[in-house]
């Protein structure tokens, strides 16, 4: 039944005022299904009401009505003991906060509420204003590596920030997790120890997870510093960090052309995984030497067709490089 009369509306209202939780169920879950915006108001109420079940369903009724002049009210789920009602009131924020809200997240951030300050950090990732980075320092230091964690990877998202020395330590944090983001991070800072700093975590490192993300990120990089470590990581223990130096190697040997990585990656065309074979093919393409040739030769007729393409795809580039090479001379004369 569609309900057009006020009196009718309030029939509801009232009922959401129960001291039955099932009458207040009942109520909300109306609410919700009317999705009349002159009930933002009351809907807003039922965020404080003692069940977690009648907050959910508010949170998920104010987000169905997409009104940004609700992010105030629902900020305090977040840090709600109720770990469903954070996840839900986390969501809908996501939805509704923008610039706008910056100021209003700042705020609340000062609050002395894990949750809350780690959702809120989450939060922040939106709007990548580097105007949150005085507020996100202080919980790189923090006693919870929950927010050590949030904030590292936050720090990824605010524009224009390159340097950051206090994100620095957490690649050496002891909490695993914690290095894992700070690993993705050091890849978008430029400070002078990053390189060195990825470079040993992804050789010493316990985590492999770790490990894999020091690779990422020195991708993202592409600096030949970090060749060394590279060389040695393609036999690293875990396939994943196998590939994703593969690929490292790949970026940097696109405008470095250093033939020390050549036997690493000949062995790594016989790995037991196809993703790190075709992408260690990828890389001795991008080398250009005929050094690598007969090994590529050989990877053609690899059981997996992908790699066998990319290894014949290696071997006309190489032999497009020494082409290009044999016609310098004419050019100049």
């Amino acid at each position: 039944m569609f309900i057009t009369q006020d009196s009718e509306l309030q029939e509801w209202i009232d009922l959401l005022k129960s001291p039955d939780l099932n009458d207040r169920l009942v109520a909300i879950k109306t609410l919700q299904h009317l999705g009349d915006e002159e009930t933002i108001d009351v809907v807003v109420t039922a965020l404080k009401d003692e069940s977690p079940a009648v907050q959910k369903i508010a949170i998920a009724t104010l987000w169905e009505f997409a009104n940004p002049q609700v992010i105030p009210d629902i900020l305090p789920s977040l840090g709600s003991p109720d770990e469903e009602v954070r996840t839900i009131a986390l969501s809908t924020l996501g939805e509704l906060v923008s610039q706008d809200s910056l100021l209003l997240l700042l705020d609340a951030l000062q609050q002395d509420n894990l949750h809350l300050q780690r959702n809120i950090l989450i939060l922040l990732r939106k709007i990548h204003d580097a105007q949150s980075l005085p507020y996100l320092l202080p919980f790189l230091a923090s006693n919870h590596p929950e927010l050590r964690e949030a904030a590292i990877t936050t720090l990824r998202y605010l524009n224009q920030v390159k340097i950051s020395p206090p994100a620095l330590p957490l690649l050496a944090d002891p909490i695993d997790f914690v290095r894992r983001e700070a690993a993705l991070t050091l890849g978008h800072l430029a400070d002078p120890e990053v390189i060195p700093l990825l470079s040993q975590a992804l050789l010493k490192d316990p985590d492999w997870q770790v490990r894999r993300n020091a690779a990422k990120a020195l991708t993202i990089h592409g600096d030949p510093i970090a060749i060394p470590a590279l060389i040695t990581a393609i036999a690293d223990d875990h396939w994943q960090v196998r590939r994703f130096t593969a690929q490292a190697l790949q970026k940097i040997l696109q405008t470095t052309k250093n033939e020390e990585v050549i036997p690493a990656l000949v062995a790594a065309l016989a790995d037991e995984y196809p993703d790190v074979r075709k992408d260690a093919a990828i890389a001795l393409g991008n080398l250009g030497s005929p050094l690598a040739n007969s090994a590529l030769q050989q990877a053609i007729d690899d059981p997996d067709r992908e790699v066998s393409i990319q290894a014949e795809r290696a071997i006309q580039r190489i032999n497009q490089a020494l082409q290009a090479q044999s016609l310098e001379p004419s050019v100049q004369e």
